[in-house]
């Protein structure tokens, strides 16, 4: 699997978490974007074609403007590789969206009180 390979699985981890939040929702109804402001990734051990996977993406942290999170994987038991991110929510009408108003209206919008940091 080449390095570009690696980068399409952190977006659908990223894709994953956005539906499970139900932030897919809001940013649809809301017409707003997810950008991805910065990547790295880590390749520890080979993956081939064929080679079943398991994805770990999680959302570590955020600040006054982007998200953070860390997506692993996994061949098995074993760490493959791991990339962190850093990403934003913008709208076209009004910019940039803060993690804590994206968090309040994903709230508001599933019912379920997320918790704020």
């Amino acid at each position: 699997m080449n390095n570009g390979r690696y980068l399409t699985i952190c977006d659908l981890g990223r894709m994953d978490l956005f539906v499970r939040s139900g932030l897919a929702s809001v940013m649809i109804k809301e017409k707003w974007m997810p950008i991805v402001a910065d990547v790295t990734m880590t390749f520890i051990k080979p993956l081939y074609v064929f080679n079943k996977i398991r994805v770990v993406s999680e959302v570590t942290h955020w600040d006054d403007k982007f998200f953070y999170s860390i997506h692993t994987i996994y061949k098995g038991d074993l760490k493959v590789s791991e990339g962190t991110s850093k990403s934003l929510v913008v709208s076209k009408k009004t910019g940039r969206i803060t993690p804590d108003e994206v968090i309040k209206v994903v709230n508001k919008h599933t019912g379920i009180n997320q918790e704020i940091s």
